[in-house]
């Protein structure tokens, strides 16, 4: 009996122990933070395991949601095609809610509009395929090409790119010198990597601008895309290039999340803008008056590469100020002989 008693006593001051534990283990609410976690507890192979096991789940939900806002179909206009004859998309794809016609949205007031929740969902800022996630993300026919060519692979293991390729640019784009107008198209038809750029620009640029374009096609750490264990690559990444997204100055489609924003879900998602046209623009970035392409490609690093967190960026191999000329100053900033 007394045996039975201590068994029971035992018991239930480990059950106590095990629930008080529980309770004091607990972590307080997480507060809303602008900076991305520095240290990783989970391993790496149990991160890719719980985010390569939900990737199916979440590229569903994300091709729902687009077919409840667009018609994704296949639909060449006639006759419109680009440059290497890939045809355009024709017609009208924003869907409608609730049964309504254009000519009947038409003629509602504002008001009418808005109690009637008629505004069309197709015109609501897309939401990344992960938005809590966020980060870049590529057409499958740009990773295939940079695995052939470099044994670069951008592949993510927790999301899949979300849009038709049909809807996307031609790949690879064609590629115009305003130095040289006479020559037309110089790409050859090919994508330009740091595999080929030299031989295909040697002796059509100068050496000023054949460095830029080195510059170009070099990858540099990302977000995604580094040597960490926070990267969404399967293996450590020597990271990512302009011409990855800016494909040949042009745009493949991939898609990323605004840097400038806190917090994540008001982040909007940003497709690759086109670089054709750069030589006579004069501002460039999102909330960002800036003077020159020079001034762009050091905020590159500050935001779009590292989602606007130098922290990780350090963390992660941001190339800063050796690459891009950065200046930092006061009380602790290095002193570096022979760096403005």
């Amino acid at each position: 009996m007394r045996l039975r008693l201590a068994q029971f006593a035992g018991g239930a001051v480990a059950m106590m122990a095990a629930v008080f534990t529980t309770v004091s283990a607990q972590e307080p609410a997480k507060q809303p933070s602008s900076y991305s976690p520095v240290v990783i507890s989970e391993p790496f192979s149990s991160v890719m395991s719980r985010m390569s096991s939900a990737k199916a789940g979440i590229m569903q939900k994300q091709q729902a949601h687009l077919a409840e806002r667009y018609d994704l179909s296949n639909k060449p206009a006639d006759g419109a095609t680009m440059f290497r004859g890939k045809a355009i998309q024709g017609g009208v794809r924003a869907k409608l809610r609730g049964g309504a016609s254009w000519d009947s949205l038409a003629k509602m007031s504002p008001d009418e509009v808005k109690n009637k929740d008629a505004f069309p969902i197709a015109f609501m800022p897309l939401p990344h395929a992960n938005h809590g996630e966020g980060g870049m993300i590529f057409p499958k026919f740009h990773i295939d090409e940079i695995k052939k060519q470099e044994d670069r692979d951008l592949t993510r293991f927790d999301l899949d790119f979300d849009l038709p390729e049909h809807f996307l640019p031609e790949f690879p784009p064609p590629i115009f010198l305003t130095t040289r107008p006479d020559l037309g198209d110089v790409s050859q038809g090919k994508l330009i990597t740091i595999e080929n750029f030299y031989e295909m620009f040697n002796g059509l640029l100068n050496p000023k601008q054949i460095e830029g374009v080195r510059l170009l096609v070099t990858p540099f750490a990302q977000q995604q895309f580094n040597q960490t264990e926070d990267r969404r690559s399967a293996k450590a990444s020597r990271g990512v290039t302009c011409f990855d997204c800016h494909a040949n100055g042009h745009t493949n489609g991939a898609a990323h999340l605004v840097g400038d924003i806190r917090p994540q879900e008001f982040r909007h998602r940003i497709e690759t803008p086109s670089l054709r046209g750069v030589n006579i623009q004069r501002l460039f970035g999102s909330q960002r008056g800036l003077k020159t392409v020079e001034d762009f490609t050091e905020f590159e690093q500050r935001a779009a590469y590292f989602d606007g967190d130098p922290v990780i960026a350090l963390k992660k191999g941001a190339t800063g100020w050796l690459i891009h000329g950065w200046t930092w100053t006061g009380p602790t900033a290095p002193k570096v002989t022979g760096r403005k």
